[in-house]
């Protein structure tokens, strides 16, 4: 038996890391500026987050949720301070893709409706109810296309509210900003008439935060950019753990749960929530939101100066720039030439930079130099 290839593998085999950089096991070091999809969001192995998990593994790793479990409501209330959400609820689970599976849920218990409105681009997991709210045709299997999901085109409202008056919606699910789909960030506009048009049909605004939360654009989530926006339901994983699976779902208290409507037997374990509580605290100590959105000014204003870049899209450290050629040989000369990790997207021409949100400034300065080499060289 061998494992199962999720993604064509590069021929790179890390074996430490340290804030932004990783060594294979050959002794090359590497610049990390993709985390792993997004997943690093405080540096790998940050001493107080190693240190957090080693003191936990002491005490209890795991029991299930028929037990008191105080430091789910330790998370819970950090969560709820430095999100600005404290009113509301949060249940825990793994990932983001059951994060979103079950804000679904809620949204059509609380409605009684059983329809979806997503957008063309997006991306909000690989499970059943996830794959059905993308139009990724690579993704979908015959399972997934049960025909409750109406797929609109990203950004336009009156398609959104003729879709709305004709059928039974219970929610409106998007992106803080789309990762996979190149970093398309909406208009505020945009994101406050789905807010209104949910009060109007009485459905229920997601924002899935997955990959565009937790200060990964200068805000603790992408949607805090729009003032006034208050969602109904926020998902979260990836940057939530630094590495280790967790995943959550901010409920608004609005929302009249019971037991057994949500269950996991892993979710929230002691392990999860000590982890989830080093991200934070550490986010908290080293003023992470204002050092993601200064690191991502400066990277964004420095590329585009750059020869042979067409546009640069995003807000903090989750950034799309996209090239006058196609990316991936770009991308293999950032790897193999000046070993360093970026990301793909469902776009050609772009590129996605989804470092950790302390990176230092010269790691920065080292990408810039060298993509402008690249680039350079790719035009001679």
């Amino acid at each position: 038996m061998k494992p199962f290839d999720v993604y064509p593998l590069m021929n790179v085999t890390p074996v430490r890391a340290s804030g932004s950089r990783i060594w294979d096991d050959q002794g090359q070091e590497y610049l990390d500026l993709y985390g792993g999809h997004a997943v690093i969001s405080i540096g790998h192995c940050h001493p107080h987050f190693n240190q957090r998990l080693k003191d936990q593994l002491d005490k209890i790793t795991f029991y299930s949720n028929s037990v008191q479990i105080p430091i789910q409501r330790e998370l819970a209330t950090k969560l709820g301070e430095l999100s600005d959400y404290p009113e509301y609820d949060l249940f825990l689970c793994n990932s983001g893709a059951e994060a979103n599976e079950n804000a679904l849920k809620l949204a059509s218990f609380a409605t009684g409706k059983a329809g979806f409105i997503s957008f063309s681009g997006a991306f909000h997991g690989r499970t059943s109810g996830a794959v059905a709210l993308t139009d990724n045709p690579s993704i979908i299997s015959p399972f997934n296309q049960h025909g409750e999901v109406h797929i609109l085109p990203f950004g336009e409202l009156e398609a959104v509210e003729r879709q709305l008056h004709q059928d039974q919606i219970a929610g409106i699910i998007i992106e803080g900003i789309q990762g996979v789909n190149g970093i398309q960030v909406p208009d505020p506009e945009f994101l406050l008439g789905l807010a209104d048009l949910c009060k109007k049909y009485q459905a229920k605004l997601i924002l899935d935060e997955v990959q565009s939360g937790y200060g990964r654009t200068g805000r603790f989530f992408a949607h805090q950019w729009v003032k006034g926006l208050r969602p109904d339901l926020i998902t979260t994983a990836k940057g939530m753990g630094n590495g280790y699976p967790i995943g959550g779902v901010l409920i608004h208290p609005d929302f009249k749960a019971s037991f057994g409507l949500l269950g996991t037997t892993f979710g929230g374990n002691h392990l999860a929530c000590a982890a989830g509580l080093a991200v934070l605290e550490v986010i908290e100590q080293e003023n992470l939101l204002k050092a993601a959105d200064r690191s991502g000014t400066y990277l964004i204003d420095e590329l585009n100066r750059i020869d042979g870049i067409q546009k640069v899209r995003g807000k903090g450290l989750m950034i799309g720039i996209d090239l006058e050629k196609e990316a991936a040989p770009v991308r293999k000369e950032l790897i193999t030439q000046y070993h360093i990790f970026t990301g793909s997207s469902a776009g050609k021409h772009t590129i996605r930079l989804l470092p950790p949100l302390n990176i230092p400034i010269n790691d920065l300065t080292l990408f810039l130099e060298s993509i402008q080499k690249s680039l350079a060289l790719s035009q001679v």
